[in-house]
């Protein structure tokens, strides 16, 4: 960006701008003083000969009124203006450079405050969301390339064994295994990053329809059906008919598959799950309880951060990213969540929404 405007060489260009300014005013309180001097004069039918008599001292005085004026209205513009303006753009020109920490000091008190205070606190308010947006991306960026290397170095690893030709069969079948689930969980992570980046950083405009959400629940709760057969588990639903929401039926999808995925997941074979729905006034509540391994309170406080994994020992079955993406999608539908758990016993996760009506649409 040319910078001469600002700099030592455009220095000489912006002073004579700045005289000409201060000529152009000068001339233009000269000649409103001159106007009314002379309508004054006029007025009071003088006698020709005293009017040149004083006409050269009537002259002196608008001439030293005009630059008073003008030194006057310089010295204004330069604390009310120039002033303001060159605070704002110092700032301006350290956030350009990087620095979100910069903030500017408002001019005047609450009881004083002017357009330029408005547009401090405007400044103010926008480096501090830039500040939390570029400590949001660091701490993202170091997130995300932690996670791409473990599912990396595996395929690479396990792809440098499969190369020997006296390999068993047996073992390159489980190295081939392996390298397969280390693709699908780095597509798997790769896929919550694009989705959690798109509902973070787009402005959602949910799709709203009327629709029986037990329905909906159940449709996505037997879409885990080969899951929970394989582990064994006990799966109770406690799922009515006729409690209706409206709100986007594509992104509560999401909710659902995350909460029975992680249900199903954590849930040691020959343990439960239960699925309820409630409907208490204007709102529907769905609890996922299941008796897998739970968490701690410490764990529970940070569940819903991105990339987390309160519990190593399951590290490898996910990215850290689905609960994110659930507690986005019910802020942006206007609902609630939260859990209870209890290291070593299980753990209940509840959903609130806004339920329309007791009848099935």
């Amino acid at each position: 960006m040319n910078r001469d405007r600002f700099s030592g060489a455009g220095r000489f260009p912006r002073y004579l701008f700045s005289a000409t300014k201060f000529l152009i005013f000068f001339a233009l309180i000269a000649f409103v003083v001159t106007c009314s001097f002379l309508l004054f004069l006029d007025s009071m039918r003088l006698d020709p000969d005293i009017l040149r008599e004083n006409a050269l001292l009537t002259f002196l005085n608008i001439l030293l009124l005009s630059a008073l004026f003008t030194v006057i209205d310089g010295i204004r513009r330069r604390l009310t203006v120039e002033r303001p303006v060159r605070r704002i753009r110092a700032a301006t020109q350290r956030i350009i450079q990087g620095d979100f920490s910069v903030r500017i000091e408002p001019l005047h008190g609450p009881e004083r405050a002017d357009a330029f205070d408005a547009i401090i606190e405007d400044f103010n308010q926008m480096a501090r969301e830039l500040s939390g947006v570029e400590t949001l991306r660091t701490d993202f960026i170091a997130n995300v390339s932690h996670e791409l290397k473990t599912p990396l170095a595996v395929i690479q690893n396990y792809g440098s064994l499969l190369q020997d030709p006296a390999l068993p069969k047996e073992q390159r079948v489980e190295y081939a295994k392996a390298v397969t689930d280390a693709s699908r969980r780095l597509a798997d992570l790769i896929a919550n990053i694009l989705k959690l980046n798109k509902l973070e950083n787009q402005q959602i405009f949910p799709q709203a329809e009327t629709y029986d959400l037990g329905e909906q629940l159940r449709e996505c709760l037997l879409g885990f059906e080969d899951a929970w057969e394989a582990k064994e588990l006990a799966v109770e639903a406690d799922i009515p008919d006729g409690v209706a929401v409206r709100t986007d039926r594509e992104l509560l999808t999401l909710v659902w598959n995350n909460l029975f995925s992680n249900a199903v997941k954590f849930t040691d074979a020959g343990g439960s799950i239960h699925v309820s729905l409630r409907h208490t006034g204007t709102q529907a509540e769905v609890c996922v309880t299941d008796t897998g391994c739970g968490m701690s309170p410490e764990t529970g406080r940070h569940i819903f951060e991105k990339f987390y994994q309160g519990d190593s020992s399951h590290a490898t079955q996910g990215n850290g990213l689905g609960l994110a993406l659930v507690r986005r999608v019910v802020d942006i539908v206007g609902g609630e969540i939260s859990v209870k758990s209890t290291l070593g016993k299980g753990s209940t996760f509840s959903v609130v929404l806004r339920a329309e009506t007791n009848e099935t649409p």
